[in-house]
């Protein structure tokens, strides 16, 4: 979450209540269940941890005065550091599906750039995998445990071919998901 929260800053200083509902909209019906307050506690440790700053700023009548969170230079490093990490899998798809909203909002990284990395590394794995298979006696309850890692690692490719084509054709359209 403090990734995704220190990527969407990225874009453009923002308050709690208005990253809260960037999120949802990047997450659809998963960001429903989200906590308000955690958005906040999110920015409170990233405030301590030095990577984003907070300034109050004036309210209006109708509304209360804000506190507005930019990221500093130690948020930009991590936000940069985060969208070229390639790791997989994940057990919290959403974070990766953020990742993707996030870079391409802030106009960080291509989306469809990290797709293809995420993509080599799970190719590599599979591979991996299936030679371990390969090597291990047949009805063995390791070739078993191998073969549901080679199942996921190929449910997970054909989920970002989705990504994919989605980000593909929201470039092409000049719009971002």
């Amino acid at each position: 979450m403090q990734d995704a929260v220190l990527a969407m800053l990225a874009k453009e200083p923002s308050h709690g209540y208005g990253l809260r509902a960037r999120l949802r909209r990047s997450l659809g019906p998963l960001g429903e269940s989200m906590n308000p307050g955690q958005i906040y506690v999110t920015l409170a440790r990233l405030e301590k941890a030095g990577l984003v700053v907070g300034e109050r700023t004036d309210g209006l009548p109708e509304r209360p005065e804000r506190k507005v969170y930019a990221l500093t230079a130690a948020g930009q490093q991590r936000v940069s550091a985060w969208l070229s990490e390639v790791s997989w899998p994940k057990p919290d798809l959403a974070e990766f599906h953020l990742k993707l909203a996030a870079a391409a909002a802030a106009r960080l990284a291509d989306p469809v750039e990290l797709v293809g990395a995420q993509r080599r590394e799970l190719l590599r794995r599979v591979r991996e995998a299936q030679r371990a298979a390969l090597a291990e006696p047949v009805g063995s309850p390791a070739g078993l445990l191998l073969e549901g890692v080679v199942l996921r690692l190929q449910a997970d490719l054909r989920w970002l071919e989705a990504c994919e084509r989605a980000w593909s054709s929201t470039d092409d359209e000049g719009e971002g998901a």
